[in-house]
């Protein structure tokens, strides 16, 4: 299988979920329905949009346009699959940017021109489609990070796609280019990696649980309901939607709900650790404390230093005026993940402090350049800026 990588940004919040998140049973099997004694409709408003994830893949007339003039265009010279990963990354062609503040539908990363991986994934398998050729869904083995918003802590995993022949085309006529790995990452970071084929309709629960969990994140709890009662009812074995609405339940306070939905889930995956917290905090809000403490227990012995364990130690250290200590921490927590922004920007912090302006700068640099919202960007820019307008670089 041939690859094509487009030349994005090294970004990593693909398919987002709350402390949370379960990226784990992505099957391609049938799936039981899931137990209705998980869902509380009667307990959450009507949904504000309409909730329907055949909306993720449907090409808007833009993008049917776009196949015909240009893609068409293009195809006439070169291999279609070939034209159509040209286009993703050419600056002549879509002009692609990875923007993350939301997961996009196949048509609105078009009409922006960005979105995240999964949001770039679900645009380029529309307009494969249009133009009539196959596509399979991977999801990559063991490619997670950490972020967080405010208390919250999301979990992110990484999905790619192949290119296949056109639909109905003979198998057995020899085709020396028949299949193409699209990835929105650099070249460097596919080495080694494992992938597992997803269904399309995992694709969709991905997606469906990442509207569930953004729009949780807004504080809209009745829209992030349904949109993670949907993912569920997509693809019950997709984990990382009940673990979702698990966390959606616990906010509402709708506890036992929440109790009952987390520890279906962890029957599931029992090592999950996600889960052991998530469910040790429903337990902890019903008065079930002894419960509580064993997960916890289970969960220290799986975890003993989870994600941002010593960036959360540091924040501390910069509280108590210890900035040599923090520095150290966020060292720390950098060399277990160097493209998270806020571990960067908090160092950064620290070395200003510390007086160490040209350290303060680099890290704010890195903090610029592994950021995935543009908000977060036009702080660490500006900051940057007057670093260097004071001469302090």
């Amino acid at each position: 299988m041939n690859a094509f990588v487009t030349r994005l940004r090294r970004l990593r919040c693909c398919l987002p979920v709350l402390l949370c998140a379960v990226l784990a049973a992505c099957g391609t099997t049938p799936s039981a329905p899931p137990p209705s004694e998980l869902f509380n409709d009667a307990s959450f408003g009507a949904p504000a949009a309409p909730v329907d994830a055949r909306l993720a893949l449907a090409p808007s007339p833009a993008m049917r346009e776009y196949v015909r003039v240009d893609l068409s265009r293009a195809a006439r010279s070169r291999n279609p699959r070939r034209a159509l990963a040209m286009t993703l990354y050419d600056k002549a062609g879509l002009k692609l940017e990875y923007e993350a503040s939301m997961t996009r539908t196949a048509a609105q990363a078009f009409e922006a021109r960005s979105g995240n991986c999964l949001s770039l994934v679900l645009m380029t398998a529309a307009l494969a489609r249009e133009m009539g050729l196959e596509v399979q869904y991977q999801a990559v083995v063991g490619e997670e990070s950490w972020s967080r918003s405010g208390n919250t802590y999301f979990v992110a995993g990484h999905v790619n796609l192949v290119l296949g022949r056109r639909l109905g085309q003979n198998a057995d006529s020899y085709d020396a280019d028949a299949s193409l790995l699209i990835d929105f990452l650099p070249a460097e970071d596919l080495a080694g990696q494992r992938t597992r084929q997803v269904s399309e309709s995992t694709i969709l629960a991905m997606y469906l649980n990442n509207r569930a969990a953004e729009t949780m994140a807004g504080g809209d709890l009745d829209q992030a309901y349904w949109f993670a009662r949907a993912a569920i009812v997509q693809e019950p074995s997709f984990a990382g939607a009940f673990n979702t609405l698990g966390i959606i339940q616990l906010r509402h306070g709708d506890l036992d709900a929440a109790q009952r939905t987390l520890a279906h889930a962890l029957e599931r995956s029992p090592a999950n650790t996600v889960l052991l917290s998530n469910l040790a905090q429903a337990l902890d809000k019903l008065g079930r404390g002894s419960e509580a403490r064993l997960l916890r227990s289970r969960l220290l012995a799986l975890q003993p230093e989870p994600p941002f364990h010593f960036f959360n130690l540091g924040r501390l250290a910069m509280q108590d005026g210890d900035y040599q200590g923090a520095a150290r921490l966020f060292q720390r927590e950098i060399a277990r993940d160097p493209d998270y922004h806020e571990f960067h920007f908090w160092l950064a912090k620290a070395h200003a402090q510390l007086g160490q302006w040209p350290q303060a700068g680099r890290q704010l640099e890195l903090a610029l350049q592994s950021s995935t919202l543009r908000g977060d960007q036009a702080l660490y820019a500006g900051k940057l800026q007057r670093l260097r307008a004071a001469g302090m670089h």
